[in-house]
């Protein structure tokens, strides 16, 4: 007996030593919550899942895949799909409680997926990991993002800001800014922050005649060069371009054949302007039922530089308005018009309507206080970003009462990264849509709504995920609106800390009174919003001495973006032709600016002296050249 019980005994002991060194056994810490819409109504049945921060930290060591059904491109819901029969949750009750018992410390996301489609999957705790250390007797709130119902319709901003008052800035958004009837805001949009927002329209008021010379077919829209003035071979102009402004401020332009003066020449109105708050402007005609872009306005362009693209005026599609075959004025092809090219990311609501004439009509969200009547209903259309362009189509909205309002409407904050940054990758990238041109639009031409995954964008939205190859470095891009492939191809979109949204660093809605819609200042030297979470890097000139080996102090001016979100040049001196130098050199000056937020390395591979298709620009970026490196003043 002795003998049973101390070989019991000593099995005893033995376990409970094995059980202390491992801690097997011991229980972890229990985290609780209740899960609410914006309206603090709860949300019953809903499912908390904890996605463990290492698992993203995993995913972001392979390069994200852009393309459909990638298993990388989400960091949330495509770990979610591939481990939520392992992963620790819990499920909300009546009360919209929840509990998660027995976690291991670690970090993780707290990622939620609603019972049905009321609520759309995410929260707002989804993009900030957490500890069960830090939540321990702290029950978290999570609040969900409502989905706009079947059914609903749009509204218009004004209807929106009858009730969000205080949103009202966001007339001054460039958002708000981009599409102007030429040379006046409409009640929903006020310039006053940008006071040169029409410098090259009132250029062309002032009678501005333009030629356009030297055609050359195998360049994009700007086959022509421009000049203020007659070229020295007057042989080598095509057309003439003569702007003008009646006494209410009406621009139009006449256009003649320099080819043949026999030619009748041709009468255009300028409608609206396109941009003109950062960058570049071009002016719409009107053709017809339909608008096409012609000449551009390059707000930092010298008639100095070299190169066509950088000179103050640049040509923009004049080829479409002159047969070189025929040698004649024509009307532009019905198939490139405005509405059918680019109006779906400028206008709120877009839809597309082709006449018997094959002409294609545009459609916008009737407001009262729109920019104009683009499809000849007689009610002014809101031709810009609005809040339903962000938020979903208004009309069950407007009608909920109070207690179901923040389930009838999607609040992108509320929603994770990855569902919150496609809403604005959508137009800030470069996909094509089922119009097989750079417009994402699906089958029926109209665009996504918000709220819906990265994924089931590019399966019902694009024909081509993003840019094609010619567009995108091997880390980053080279051409326009393509912030969001830049992003999602950074370490701020996948990593094991914190997952950021476009709207982490920007306010869409023109709250803060910085450039570029930054919540805080991010650009004048001595700003130090990125350090206010890069909290090692505060010392400017010991950061940029470690990384590139030359300290950058408070005497150069520069700030993080100078470096992390570089304007790209397109090649290095030597190539190309910018702007010729006293070296004898040229320089190339680009307006493309990178969200890779990564400085690219010297030893990158891509990196190869200043072979023009293949060397990363960091080298030769614009940034450098703002103010030691600049160019203009190089002997």
């Amino acid at each position: 007996m002795k003998h049973w019980y101390r070989i019991v005994s000593y099995f005893v002991m033995s376990l409970g030593v094995l059980l202390l060194a491992g801690r097997p056994l011991m229980a972890g810490t229990t985290i609780s919550g209740v899960v609410k819409d914006a309206s603090k109504h709860v949300v019953p049945k809903a499912t908390v899942y904890l996605i463990p921060a290492a698992d993203v930290a995993a995913m972001a060591k392979t390069p994200l895949e852009v393309k459909k059904n990638a298993a990388n491109d989400e960091p949330l819901e495509d770990n979610l799909a591939a481990n939520k029969d392992t992963y620790k949750k819990g499920v909300s009750d009546k009360q919209g409680k929840f509990k998660i018992a027995d976690v291991a410390e670690a970090k993780y996301f707290l990622y939620v997926v609603p019972a049905d489609a009321t609520y759309l999957p995410g929260g707002n705790k989804a993009d900030v990991a957490i500890s069960p250390k830090a939540l321990k007797g702290k029950p978290v709130e999570i609040l969900l993002s409502g989905n706009t119902p079947a059914g609903a319709t749009f509204v218009g901003t004004t209807s929106c800001l009858n009730c969000h008052k205080d949103y009202a800035t966001e007339k001054m958004t460039l958002h708000k800014l981009g599409i102007r009837v030429a040379g006046k805001d409409s009640k929903l949009q006020d310039s006053s922050r940008f006071v040169e927002i029409d410098n090259g329209l009132n250029i062309l008021k002032a009678g501005a005649t333009f030629y356009f010379f030297d055609f050359d077919k195998e360049r994009g829209f700007d086959k022509y060069k421009v000049a203020r003035e007659m070229p020295k071979d007057p042989t080598t102009a095509s057309l003439s371009a003569t702007f003008s402004a009646d006494d209410k401020g009406h621009v139009k332009v006449k256009m003649q054949n320099l080819k043949d003066p026999s030619d009748p020449p041709r009468e255009y109105p300028v409608e609206l302007t396109y941009g003109g708050g950062l960058y570049k402007q071009r002016y719409l005609l009107r053709v017809g039922k339909s608008l096409y872009p012609f000449l551009q306005y390059n707000e930092h362009g010298k008639d100095e530089y070299g190169n066509r693209t950088r000179k103050q005026f640049r040509d923009y599609h004049a080829d479409w308005f002159f047969n070189e075959e025929t040698k004649k004025l024509t009307d532009p092809p019905i198939a490139k018009s405005f509405e059918k090219e680019c109006a779906s990311c400028h206008y709120t609501g877009y839809s597309l309507t082709k006449l018997d004439s094959g002409e294609y009509i545009a459609g916008a969200v009737n407001d009262p206080n729109g920019e104009a009547d683009i499809d000849g209903d007689g009610v002014p259309n809101e031709l810009n970003i609005g809040c339903e362009s962000c938020h979903g189509a208004g009309s069950a909205h407007v009608k909920a009462p109070a207690a179901k309002k923040a389930a009838t409407i999607v609040s992108p904050g509320k929603l994770a990264s990855e569902r919150a940054s496609v809403i604005c990758g959508q137009c800030h990238s470069r996909p094509q849509g089922f119009l097989n041109n750079d417009q994402p639009v699906n089958k029926d031409n109209k665009m996504m709504a918000p709220g819906i995954s990265r994924n089931e964008y590019l399966v019902n939205f694009t024909t081509r995920e993003d840019a094609s190859p010619k567009d995108v470095w091997e880390s980053h891009s080279k051409s326009h609106h393509q912030q969001y492939l830049d992003f999602i191809r950074s370490t701020k979109y996948r990593n094991a800390e914190q997952i950021l949204s476009c709207t982490t660093c920007h306010d869409p809605h023109g709250g803060s009174a910085f450039k570029h819609q930054m919540r805080q200042d991010a650009v004048t030297p001595g700003s130090i919003y990125c350090q206010s979470c890069h909290t090692a890097q505060k010392d400017m000139a010991k950061h940029t001495e470690n990384a590139v080996g030359m300290a950058h102090g408070p005497e150069t001016k520069i700030t993080c973006t100078n470096c992390h979100q570089f304007k790209t040049a397109q090649t290095g001196a030597g190539f190309g032709k910018g702007l010729v130098t006293a070296d004898g050199k040229n320089y190339w000056e680009n307006d493309i600016t990178s969200h890779l937020l990564i400085v690219p390395r010297k030893d990158n591979k891509y990196v190869k002296g200043v072979d023009p298709d293949k060397a990363m620009p960091i080298p030769y970026t614009n940034s450098c050249g703002i103010s030691c490196h600049d160019p203009n003043s190089l002997k």
